[in-house]
């Protein structure tokens, strides 16, 4: 049997996701809710989601929509019918009932619970329809995180769940993991008693919110968000009824149970409308001041609230020997909530699963961890671990590792799926080359790259990597959540607050000399983004020669918003694209016109369908529904050219000063309604002489590197101002672009 054709029952927040999802991969989808009403408005939020939920919001109209009344007949047509109404296990009795009356034998049938457990949800189904139903647990929002939960029962059928699974896994590019039914499964299970132990042990140590924040996040390979700030975030009211939730189905000797009990402040904070972000605020709140506002953190021991202070523990990068190693309250933090979470998850193996890779698996696509319990207990060491650990009695899984002292214990990443992943991949490379912001993975018959710093920013050791990498055909692939944020701007600005402007031109100057290597390269190069892919990211994607994209990607130009113009070719690529169209054959200045638009505005994309018609992505680029694909059509595109040539060089012929004046025309409409403001215009105008061709006349041909050489200028002119800085600065501190 093939999954054709879908129907979703309950059009809220995950109904519609999943709907939304299934038309992202041309399957048939229909969404059932009480009125058409409501499941046509729930289609409506689907065209207006942001971030998208589409990957090509004109496919919105794939999606049909009814009701449980009038149009529960298409039940009978579907392979798969998805129930994901209120989490109410009377309405979901009445709704099964309901659907394996009308169904067709040989279909699949799941709920999209996250908490109540598949022996509830089945109790009242025969043995037969035992068989065909499991549970489907998709994370929110459903496009853009990796993790499917599909929980089976003893009475499940194995290979209806592996029909499923692989359907998720392929055609809607999930991350589909098979676990036992117990409570929270396995992400929420260990994510949010992770979640809990941060919190219940910045009490106990008496750290502030912000200092658990900053040790809770990326120096430990989690999110930035944090532990009070993933709290905001998710609502401490819903938060709330989780944890309420595990009490219930947890036993009373379960080591959660403890840290689920609400705290005092976080009762008086929802008593009071303080349930995050939605609310008034939460652990954190903005207040106004003076006409401004200002982020303002609570005191964890009195409620109350003063300025957020920005904590600086001085940890770049993800090294937990030297985290927990510290020896000041920051790695005592650390080492406290690590241990306990590497404990806790340990003594739920078989439980929860047998594969304990599985656990580390659902942290990364799930809450977007670097590396899940057993990889952090790996990266410790065996020996480390142990001899720091107290206590871990009745530990099957610790107490078998503490007597083997078995260093090598891990094992294969991602058992969970059979695709050739990266993460698979890069352990039985030849020769591992590295520095600060690079890996290069050496195998016989091609290289991969993969950046390593945050948002895989881009700086001078990213660009070495990529020059020495081409001495074979070439992957630029990360397992990061991006591709890269582009140049890094921090880098940048430590020489321009030192005045080191030379260090920032032989920076941009080797940037440049980099990615022409690339495309011109004797051997093929292909980059396979997913995530941000911006700026000098996008830079290197660009002047790849193929390019396999996960649908997941934000592709653009943005260097404008920060006071610059692209100079690592994005300008020079734009408009060679844009001049090879019909419209430029007639008109030499239609295509810098529209490079103009584009880059001037730093428009982006989310998805490879709306980079086509922006030329940020081509027809003949790849793109991939499963992220864990990447890898594999990646090597397909290096198969599929073995006879490799190298494009020609590019020439150009622009207008010159006649084309700047009308852009410079265009900028001063612009001035004069106020929508940019002086150094707008500046940065404009470096833009517009870059595509113009500076001095030159339609009848000279340009080169790649005069190209090239315009745009180091325009980028050299504006780094030296104090208004490009003031924007970086303003950037760097607060994620938003500064007007000035």
């Amino acid at each position: 049997m093939k999954i054709n054709n879908v129907v979703v029952i309950g059009s809220g927040t995950m109904g519609s996701g999943i709907a939304a999802h299934l038309c992202n991969a041309n399957v048939p989808v229909t969404l059932l809710d009480l009125t058409t009403e409501i499941s046509q408005k729930a289609k409506e939020r689907i065209g207006k989601s942001r971030p998208p939920l589409l990957i090509d919001k004109s496919k919105l109209d794939n999606i049909h929509v009814g009701n449980i009344e009038e149009n529960f007949d298409v039940v009978s047509n579907a392979d798969w019918i998805v129930e994901a109404v209120v989490e109410r296990i009377d309405i979901k009795h009445n709704i099964y009932e309901k659907i394996f009356k009308h169904r067709k034998k040989e279909s699949v049938v799941s709920s999209n619970t996250s908490s109540i457990p598949i022996s509830v949800l089945s109790e009242k189904l025969s043995d037969q329809d035992k068989k065909d139903f499991c549970i489907t647990h998709f994370f929110n929002p459903v496009r853009y995180m990796d993790l499917l939960e599909i929980v089976k029962s003893n009475e499940s059928d194995l290979d209806k769940v592996k029909l499923l699974k692989d359907f998720c896994e392929i055609d809607l590019g999930k991350g589909a993991i098979i676990c036992n039914d117990t409570p929270g499964f396995l992400g929420n299970r260990i994510g949010v008693y992770a979640m809990q132990i941060a919190m219940t042990e910045a009490f106990n140590m008496k750290l502030s919110v912000e200092e658990a924040d900053a040790v809770f996040g990326r120096p430990m390979g989690i999110p930035k968000t944090g532990v009070f700030g993933l709290y905001d975030l998710i609502g401490i009211d819903l938060m709330a009824d989780v944890l309420k939730s595990f009490i219930k189905e947890l036993p009373e000797s379960d080591p959660f149970q403890p840290v689920a009990r609400e705290m005092p402040l976080v009762k008086k904070l929802i008593e009071t409308g303080y349930t995050g972000r939605k609310g008034k605020g939460g652990f954190y709140r903005m207040n106004k001041e003076g006409g401004k506002k200002i982020l303002e953190a609570i005191n964890l021991e009195t409620g109350e609230y003063s300025p957020s202070k920005k904590i600086d523990i001085k940890s770049e990068r993800v090294d937990l020997k030297k985290l927990i190693n510290r020896g000041d309250k920051y790695g005592d933090y650390a080492w406290s909530v690590i241990s306990k979470i590497i404990t806790y998850s340990s003594s739920l193996v078989p439980g929860i699963t047998d594969k304990f890779n599985d656990i580390d698996e659902a942290m990364r696509l799930g809450f977007n961890w670097s590396r899940g319990p057993f990889e952090m207990l790996k990266e410790i060491g065996v020996n480390n671990f142990f001899q720091k650990i107290d206590n871990f009695e009745g530990n099957k899984f610790l107490e078998n590792l503490s007597k083997s002292k078995d260093e090598n214990f891990y094992g294969e990443r991602q058992q969970y799926t059979e695709i050739e992943t990266l993460g698979k991949i890069k352990p039985r490379a030849l020769k591992l080359d590295k520095n600060n912001s690079a890996e290069i993975y050496r195998f016989p018959e091609f290289n991969i790259v993969e950046f390593t710093t945050k948002a895989n920013a881009l700086d001078y050791d990213s660009m070495d990597s990529l020059k020495n990498a081409t001495d074979k055909p070439l992957i630029i692939i990360n397992e990061s959540m991006q591709f890269s944020a582009g140049v890094n701007l921090t880098y940048t600005m430590n020489f321009a607050d030192k005045g080191d402007y030379k260090s920032i031109e032989k920076f941009v100057g080797y940037f440049q000399e980099t990615c022409k290597h690339l495309k011109y390269s004797k051997f093929p190069v292909v980059s396979a983004p997913s995530g941000l892919t911006l700026g000098g990211g996008f830079e290197v994607l660009v002047q790849s020669n193929f390019v396999a994209s996960h649908t997941n990607i934000v592709v653009g130009l943005v260097e404008t918003l920060v006071g610059l113009v692209p100079a690592g070719g994005g300008c020079k690529e734009m408009l060679w694209r844009w001049s090879q169209t019909d419209e430029a054959k007639n008109d030499p200045d239609f295509a810098p016109l529209k490079v103009f638009d584009i880059i001037g505005y730093a428009k982006t994309a989310t998805s490879p369908v709306e980079a086509e018609p922006l030329k940020y992505l081509i027809p003949e680029n790849k793109k991939i529904m499963s992220r864990n694909s990447l890898l594999n059509e990646a090597r397909k595109i290096l198969d599929q050219n073995k006879e490799f040539t190298p494009p020609k060089e590019c020439t150009f012929n622009l207008s010159g000063k006649s084309l700047k004046d009308k852009m410079v025309g265009m900028l001063e409409k612009l001035y004069n309604d106020k929508i940019i403001l002086d150094h707008g215009m500046m940065v404009g105008t470096e833009l517009a002489n870059v595509l113009s061709g500076g001095d030159t006349t339609i009848d000279k041909t340009l080169t790649e590197d005069e190209l090239f050489k315009l745009e180091l200028d325009a980028f050299m002119k504006l780094i030296e101002t104090s208004k490009t800085q003031d924007r970086i600065k303003h950037t760097l501190s607060t994620g938003k672009p500064l007007v000035n």
